[in-house]
């Protein structure tokens, strides 16, 4: 009985030159600037009870410090793991949405003003960053189809 050796699925062709696709992809300005923004962003989102005065809102506070710690794991990790770009975008911008919200679904009176302005601006370009990400994963994946054209596939297609 003679024994194949396969070679490791992460070395196929196809996988590597993904990769470093997205590898360049990560490199552009425009991933770079999504990415330090995001990291602001979530950073001034865990912070935001203490900076902003609403720390006494103890439910408030935590859901703020867990979605900003969250967030900036979600894109802040952007440019080293860019093949997953596309989900950690959404699950961010599920984030930045949830934000939004907060101030009147968790529990307890935490709906004040600094509260609602605090968490309504950040959770909106938390949302607008998150989906800016996504919006750049998906330009990728057109851009690699439009050079798969040329070899019969139809765009969109994978």
């Amino acid at each position: 009985m003679a024994s194949t050796h396969r070679a490791p699925i992460e070395e196929h062709p196809d996988l590597v030159e993904l990769r470093a696709r997205h590898d360049r992809a990560a490199a552009t300005p425009r991933a770079q600037r999504v990415e330090s923004l995001a990291l602001l962003a979530g950073l001034y989102l865990a912070a935001s009870p203490w900076i902003a005065g609403f720390n006494a809102s103890v439910t408030l506070a935590v859901t703020n410090l867990i979605c900003g710690i969250a967030y900036m794991l979600l894109l802040g990790g952007l440019g080293n793991s860019y093949e997953r770009t596309h989900s950690m975008a959404w699950a961010a911008a599920a984030i930045g949405v949830w934000t939004c919200v907060a101030p009147w679904v968790v529990a307890g009176d935490v709906a004040q003003t600094r509260s609602i302005t605090s968490n309504l601006i950040v959770g909106v370009v938390a949302t607008l960053l998150a989906l800016a990400a996504a919006s750049g994963a998906r330009d990728r994946d057109t851009r690699g189809d439009l050079g798969a054209q040329s070899h019969g596939s139809m765009p969109g297609h994978h």
